[in-house]
């Protein structure tokens, strides 16, 4: 594996890094445990001071770090900055609130003979972090943020194409203030987990990427009896009740599909229309999808950016292909792609059926399908009808009856009247396909702690 930046924009290679040998990833550990020992012992005062430091060095060099995240994977300039703050409010929630989450608890007992119990949560040691390339910084606050502020010591295998990304956060924390040997970026490439998790020091893996990914990790940390949590795909629904505001559904719809290039696991992926409004918003949505303007992501005119490489457009525009062998209509909208860059022309993917396999596919760039429902329990019955359950919105003007939809819909998050969003107060994580373990406030703190039980019992207590 290379790791190296190229500009998906350009194409032109601009650095590359040698991969870690096994003596780096062992050194790596032996730092990361021995900072642990230490760490451990640190109070919540300290920790939140260097969670604070590091939302406020972000915050006070956003222009410093935005553009990493647009030369390597291609993100808009403004989205870049949207993604450093974002990950500056992660840092600050936990700087804020990380001992609060942790305090012991009390237990309720039924009998005075067992006792004052109290389960309190500790550290478990070094922990590793699998993260992608598609939002560099936020996949790495979204973990680092809550188990540093638990007391564990972090490993990053980040992707192999934002390396100055990963390397960049590893700069910010020790400015922050974090200990040497807390969070290690490591450039490991995929066969070198095993070598990782198989030590008996680190204790736990955290993974962001694709099924066949997190199937792997998984069942590595299985075989080394390690915890794990796997944040992995989604096809999210995106369900337009006959009721919905149509115009601003629309707005909302264009948005929630192509952000980040459409390349989100939360994206809009799937619109499932009530039949009543289906060929009103079908002409809508494909007006707003055609004013989009793929170019220069560093440009503030440009609205959508092209996809992280070459091989992620050709992968897609292939994917599209047998959708088409396979029944379905491809339209594309909007302008020609440009010439220069990896950029995949907007295409409304329809007549996409039952027996199509692209309908369970996860399409991870601007392309939308678009399902037609003849009625609400239809449209739910779509919304399930996947392999994925991350995340998902519906759109209507009864928001109370739109809470009653939400709840039939069988994912891990679900927004009425807005796309699927992803905020530093907000948990995130999914069911099925989509993995499993939360991140984010206490659900995302307490995945990698010992929650331990101390009770003091009277010794003449009766057994």
């Amino acid at each position: 594996m290379i790791f190296a930046s190229t500009n998906p924009y350009t194409g032109e290679v601009v650095k590359t890094f040698p991969a870690a040998t096994d003596e780096d990833i062992k050194s790596a550990i032996n730092r990361a445990d021995a900072t642990f020992q230490a760490w451990r012992g640190t109070s919540f005062a300290e920790r939140a001071r260097v969670m604070q430091a590091a939302a406020e060095i972000l915050r006070r060099d956003i222009e410093s770090y935005a553009p990493i995240l647009t030369l390597e994977m291609g993100k808009l300039i403004s989205e870049a900055k949207a993604e450093v703050e974002l990950s500056a409010a992660i840092f600050e929630y936990y700087a804020k609130n990380a001992e609060t989450l942790l305090r012991p608890e009390k237990l309720p007992v039924a009998t005075p003979a067992e006792g004052e119990a109290i389960l309190v949560c500790e550290p478990l040691g070094v922990l590793l972090a699998i993260e992608p390339w598609n939002f560099p910084y936020y996949q790495i606050a979204r973990i680092i943020a809550p188990q540093l502020s638990a007391g564990n010591t972090m490993l990053l295998k980040h992707a192999a194409n934002v390396p100055q990304s990963a390397q960049a956060f590893e700069k910010l924390m020790a400015e922050a203030g974090l200990p040497d040997g807390a969070f290690i970026n490591l450039f490991a490439e995929h066969e070198k987990v095993e070598l990782i998790l198989s030590d008996r020091r680190v204790h736990g893996v955290a993974l962001t990427g694709s099924e066949a990914a997190g199937a792997a990790v998984a069942a590595t940390a299985g075989k080394t009896l390690k915890k794990s949590t796997m944040e992995l795909g989604g096809s999210d629904a995106f369900v337009v009740l006959k009721d919905a505001d149509l115009e601003k559904t629309v707005k909302w719809a264009v948005f929630g599909r192509h952000w980040n290039g459409g390349q989100v696991c939360v994206s809009s992926k799937r619109m499932i229309v009530a039949d009543e409004i289906y060929d009103d918003f079908l002409t809508l949505y494909t007006e707003g999808v055609a004013g989009l303007r793929m170019g220069n992501p560093f440009d503030p005119d440009t609205t959508l950016a092209p996809l992280s490489s070459q091989k992620a457009a050709d992968d897609i525009k292939a994917m599209v292909r047998k959708a088409v062998e396979h029944g379905a209509t491809a339209t594309e909208v909007g302008p020609q792609a440009p010439n220069q860059g990896a950029f995949v022309r907007p295409t409304i993917l329809t007549n996409v059926g039952e027996q199509n396999p692209a309908r369970y596919w996860e399409f991870f760039g601007p392309v939308s399908m678009i399902f037609r429902a003849s009625d609400e329990s239809d449209a739910v019955r779509i919304a399930n009808d996947s392999p994925y359950g991350l995340g998902g919105s519906v759109f209507t003007s009864d928001t109370a009856h739109g809470v009653e939809v939400a709840r039939k819909i069988s994912t891990g998050m679900v927004f009425v009247n807005h796309p699927t969003m992803v905020k530093a107060d907000l948990p995130f994580g999914g069911i099925r396909n989509s993995g499993y373990g939360r991140e984010l406030l206490g659900l995302g703190i307490k995945e990698f702690v010992n929650h331990k039980l101390i009770d003091v019992v009277d010794i003449d207590a009766a057994f």
